[in-house]
């Protein structure tokens, strides 16, 4: 076993020199990419807003007032319009934010005016007043932004979602500890190859995979950055345990690895947030929600530990529990994945390609990162499909609850679109798989019919 695991070192060392180098040239091609296209106007013109801040609820409408001082009448000479304008537009954007330059030359004392700005989508943006010359270029005046910030109010479905797939998570594992098989969890504890691998796949090659991937495809977008990384440093999600059942892994190998990784979440969330993670932002107070993760584990624990119960006590149960394991851990992907779905469909409108490949892509290599691993390693088949699965299927609801809990609104809600992008996009490869091996299983079965046919005659 020594050669195997020798090459799974190496590769995982070169894979972090690589992941190190592009993003240090990533963020060496952003220093140099900076340009000056908002250019500041020599203008010493004064602008005031009223008032100086605005939060907003998406879709609705406030008025601002705007005061402009220190005008002379020189300065309109060789200006065409002014506007007051929105950085993104469609987070916010001002309804008739045109100046009328014959009422500031009226004036030579000051000018007064109430605009209408209409919320759009959440996000934070700044209104600044934009000046256009005759011969077509645009300045921006000194000191003249108002930031906007629009948020969304919080409603009853996304308690209800959180409720809902508690409960039923719960119950599916009461049916994971009736089928547990203790005997194989105590050779697991002796020869611990497959956690380990397990260990290195999940707080490892995730962290640095997400965060190669944030600079990758946003090189210019904090938020989106800081959801895909801290998707990438959760542990391993519920889920997991579900696909593997279904694929036909090793379910109790997925469930060491579960708890070992959602306990080891204690420590490598913390380590990877304060140390890779302050490079993405180094201002924010991240606060840690250890009683979160204390919770998931106790969660896991407790009906597992039910089930081992009904196992021993309640045989016919068991029996029960097992045969319903499979078809539950069906209904469940699909409710999770359609009601996700519903709950979040104003995140919709921020998805992007880049969004999608970050969503689809941080499972997809996880799943070939950890099967490759398992290979290498040379364990069993069924062995190898749950530490892939195990690998790429991430607890996304600790990151959203993190990035929710750490972050002020709206910035809590932009960083979660990538772990909803995530849960997502992540049983899809899964799906296909699953969809393939049942065919393979069909095409075999309508196979061996005609040959026990043959072998009836001849006896």
């Amino acid at each position: 076993m020594a050669c195997p695991f020798y090459k799974l070192v190496l590769f995982v060392a070169l894979l972090i020199l690589q992941v190190i180098a592009t993003c240090k040239a990533t963020l060496i091609a952003n220093d140099d990419e900076q340009d000056n296209s908002g250019r500041v106007s020599i203008v010493e013109w004064e602008v005031t807003y009223e008032p100086p801040n605005l939060n907003m609820d998406m879709n609705t409408m406030r008025n601002v007032t705007v005061r402009i001082d220190h005008i002379s009448r020189t300065d309109l000479d060789d200006i065409h319009t002014i506007q007051l304008k929105s950085e993104r537009e469609h987070v916010a954007w001002v309804e008739n934010g045109t100046i009328v330059i014959e009422s500031i030359a009226a004036s030579s004392v000051a000018y007064n005016g109430s605009f209408s700005v209409v919320a759009n989508f959440l996000g934070q943006t700044k209104l600044f007043v934009e000046l256009v010359r005759k011969n077509g270029s645009t300045e921006r005046l000194k000191s003249s932004t108002l930031p906007v910030t629009v948020i969304r109010p919080e409603r009853v479905i996304d308690h209800v979602f959180t409720g809902s797939v508690i409960l039923l998570i719960s119950i599916l594992y009461i049916n994971f500890g009736a089928a547990l098989d203790v005997g194989a969890l105590k050779q697991i504890v002796r020869r611990p190859i497959g956690p380990v691998i397990g260990f290195i796949c999940q707080f490892v090659f995730m962290p640095l995979l997400s965060y190669g991937l944030g600079h990758l495809l946003f090189p210019d977008n904090y938020e989106l950055q800081l959801g895909l990384f801290f998707t990438g440093v959760s542990p391993a999600g519920g889920a997991s345990n579900i696909w593997t059942v279904a694929l036909g892994g090793n379910l109790t190998l997925s469930i060491a690895m579960t708890t070992i990784s959602t306990l080891a979440a204690f420590g490598m969330m913390p380590l990877w947030i304060f140390t890779l993670g302050r490079t993405i932002f180094q201002r924010a107070n991240l606060v840690v929600p250890y009683s979160r993760i204390a919770y998931t584990a106790v969660g896991l624990v407790v009906p597992i530990s039910a089930g081992l119960l009904i196992q021993r006590y309640c045989p016919r149960f068991s029996r029960l529990l097992v045969r319903i394991l499979k078809p539950m851990s069906v209904i469940l992907i699909l409710f999770i994945v359609i009601f996700a779905i519903v709950t979040n469909l104003y995140l919709f409108e921020l998805f992007s390609w880049q969004i999608i490949i970050a969503g689809l892509g941080l499972p997809l290599t996880g799943y070939c990162f950890g099967f490759l691993a398992s290979h290498l390693m040379r364990l069993p088949l069924a062995d190898s499909l749950a530490i892939s699965v195990e690998t790429g299927i991430q607890n996304t609801g600790i990151a959203i609850f993190l990035l929710r809990f750490a972050l002020e609104q709206p910035a809590a809600d932009l960083t979660t679109v990538m772990p909803v992008s995530n849960a997502i996009m992540t049983p899809l490869p899964l799906l296909l798989l699953l969809v393939g091996l049942r065919i393979h299983e069909r095409r075999n079965n309508y196979r061996l019919i005609p040959e026990r046919s043959d072998e009836l005659k001849t006896v």
